[in-house]
């Protein structure tokens, strides 16, 4: 080997001190291109491509929260109507701000509540402290069947329409502009 040639070892280092200045720059590329996003308004960190959509509901059967209000995947695939399936959980805070938007629009939609890895004495205190917008509501105490559905948080709404297909998901606490120019005019038409 002539002296002017870099030894294998001198090469291998140069290349790992190097490796994290690449991924660093990776990583401050894609970070800039959020923030870019953000900025003119076309990233939603709420939005997610659930895979979900226009698919049946998963396979799953909860207990009941109330005597006689538990359900399943069958009860959803019978369904005529659009009805909304929102999961929450007494120990959430954003559940907590998006309950007065519920409770408005229980009256236009129906809406079933799934309790997501909560006490059922919590969630029960939670829902009558707050007002109760659900017609039915189920618990799920070891998360799985939240797992089955792609909910990554709570709350997280699913808008199901009839024969138990997912027509609509959100991943952030239903707002009043959300219910009113998205939520209410894909359920009435899945209503026709």
């Amino acid at each position: 080997m002539s002296d002017n040639a870099p030894r294998p070892d001198l090469a291998r280092r140069r290349l790992l001190m190097a490796a994290p200045l690449v991924v660093a720059g990776g990583a401050g590329v894609a970070f800039w291109r959020m923030l870019s996003g953000m900025q003119q308004g076309s990233f939603d960190p709420h939005d997610i491509q659930a895979p979900a959509l226009n698919r049946p509901v998963p396979d799953f059967t909860l207990p009941d929260q109330l005597p006689g209000q538990g359900f399943g995947a069958a009860d959803l695939r019978a369904l005529k109507v659009p009805v909304l399936v929102n999961f929450f959980a007494s120990w959430c805070i954003p559940c907590i701000a998006e309950m007065p938007q519920l409770n408005a629009l229980k009256a236009q939609l129906p809406i079933w509540g799934i309790a997501y890895k909560d006490k059922p004495a919590d969630a029960l205190g939670f829902v009558r402290r707050a007002g109760n917008p659900y017609a039915r509501i189920a618990s799920d105490l070891s998360g799985m069947t939240a797992i089955d559905w792609g909910v990554s948080g709570v709350p997280e709404s699913f808008l199901i329409g009839p024969g138990g297909v997912i027509r609509w998901h959100s991943a952030a606490a239903l707002d009043e502009a959300t219910a009113h120019q998205t939520l209410l005019p894909l359920a009435a038409s899945l209503r026709t």
